[in-house]
């Protein structure tokens, strides 16, 4: 047999990869690198705006041992204050008696405040010896304050 000449060429290797696009996995590592300090931001923003809905809630669970009497008197004094924390203090600061249970009956619909367990927050306060169904004064308190608008920051600044 006789060998053949056959064109052929030397093996060329492919060009060097470019740095420039970057692969996908890049990409997304920017996009997070970028974005963290944003969702840091809005996480911190978030719980400020809960915390004192938080230690309300905590305050309130403190205060299981306490009389009938006192149990009033403490849990008046708690809704007041997160009131004040989380409203203008126009609308809630100088309320009582029956315009203090229309305030406190706002989230809900069946005014568990002026026509149910709450209504003792009206006067037993001021009047000792009130009936009070505890536990069911303390759940309404505990979802009162759970209903409670996040404050917002202008809010906290006039502190």
């Amino acid at each position: 047999m006789t060998p053949v000449n056959l064109p052929l060429h030397d093996i060329h290797l492919p060009a060097p990869i470019h740095w420039w696009p970057p692969a996908p996995g890049w990409w997304f590592l920017a996009g997070l690198v970028l974005l963290a300090p944003l969702l840091l931001w809005g996480f911190r923003r978030y719980r400020q705006q809960r915390r004192l809905r938080r230690l309300a809630l905590q305050q309130l669970e403190t205060l299981t041992d306490l009389t009938a009497a006192e149990l009033v008197v403490a849990l008046s004094r708690l809704l007041r204050q997160a009131a004040v924390s989380h409203y203008p203090r126009e609308d809630c600061a100088g309320l009582s008696g029956s315009e203090w249970l229309k305030f406190l009956d706002r989230p809900f619909s069946d005014r568990p405040f002026s026509a149910g367990p709450g209504r003792c927050l009206g006067d037993a306060p001021y009047r000792p010896g009130v009936q009070v169904e505890v536990p069911a004064l303390i759940d309404l308190c505990r979802r009162w304050l759970k209903k409670l608008p996040p404050q917002t920051v202008a809010k906290r600044r006039s502190r």
